[in-house]
C-alpha cells in the first residue's frame, strides 16, 4: 500500500502545480492537520484513495466547513484494506482554543481509544497532529509532545506513528525516527511511504459450473 502523508504546509507540488497524475499509485492519504480544507477537498476529488484526517491546532475552520470527500478519524479506528488506522488530533494546550489538550485530557482520550484498538485486535498506524514526547518534539510549550503517546506505542506497537505540528524547518528535526518497535514519521508538507497490507484469506474452493450435487434416487424393483 502506497501512503501519502501530509501536514502543516500545503505542498506547492500538489497545490500550486497540481496535476491529477501526481496522485497515481497512491492508495491512501493521511492528513495530520493544519491544512486548508480546500486543499484536502482538492486531493480527495482527484483520487480514488481514501483521505483520512485529524485536526491540527489551527484547524478551527473545519468546525464551520470541513473538507469534502474526506473522513475524520478522531478518536476512532478506521480500517482500509485490512490496515487499522487510529486518529488522535490536536496539540498540547498552550493557549485557549479548540483542538488543544492538557496532558491529562489526552490521557483520557488515549484510554478511550485504546479500548477500541483492543476490540479491533490492534492497530497498524496511529495518525496524530502532535508528536510523541521525547521523539521529534520541541522543548517549547507549543511544540512538546504528549507523554501518554509513549505508553500507547509501547502497548500496541503499531508499525507507524505519523504526526505533524513540528515543522522540519524549525531546526535539526529528522523526518523519521524509531520509537521502540514503531517508526515515527513527521509528515510535514508531504511524505510517501509503503506499508505491506495483510494477505487476504484464500477464497473457498468453488465447484465448477454444472457440478451441482443431485441426490440419488433409489427404486425398488417389483
Amino acid at each position: 500500500m502506497k501512503i501519502l502523508a501530509i501536514s502543516d504546509v500545503e505542498s506547492k507540488y500538489l497545490w500550486d502545480y497540481f496535476q491529477p497524475e501526481k496522485l497515481e499509485g497512491v492508495d491512501l492519504i493521511l492528513s495530520c492537520g493544519d491544512l486548508k480544507a480546500s486543499y484536502l477537498t482538492l486531493l480527495a476529488t482527484f483520487t480514488h484513495a481514501p483521505l483520512l484526517y485529524v485536526h491540527g491546532n489551527h484547524d478551527t475552520d473545519y468546525q464551520r466547513r470541513p473538507p469534502e470527500g474526506c473522513t475524520c478519524i478522531e478518536d476512532t479506528v478506521y480500517e482500509v484494506n485490512g490496515v487499522r488506522i487510529a486518529g488522535l488530533g490536536g496539540s498540547v494546550r498552550y493557549k485557549p482554543g479548540p483542538f488543544q489538550y492538557t496532558q491529562r485530557e489526552m490521557e483520557r482520550r488515549v484510554a478511550r481509544l485504546s479500548s477500541k484498538i483492543r476490540r479491533m485486535g490492534g492497530v497498524d498506524i496511529i495518525v496524530a497532529h502532535a508528536p510523541v514526547r521525547g521523539c521529534n518534539d520541541g522543548e517549547d510549550p507549543a511544540h512538546m509532545g504528549f507523554d501518554c503517546f509513549n505508553a500507547m506505542l509501547g502497548q500496541f506497537q503499531p508499525k507507524y506513528f505519523v504526526h505533524g505540528h513540528v515543522h522540519l524547518n524549525y531546526g535539526r528535526i529528522p523526518r523519521c525516527a524509531q520509537c521502540g518497535e514503531t517508526q515515527v514519521i513527521n509528515a510535514y508538507e508531504r511524505y510517501t511511504f509503503e506499508l505491506e497490507t495483510p494477505e487476504a484469506p484464500p477464497a473457498p474452493p468453488q465447484r465448477p459450473f454444472g457440478s451441482l450435487l443431485v441426490p440419488k434416487l433409489f427404486w425398488k424393483s417389483k
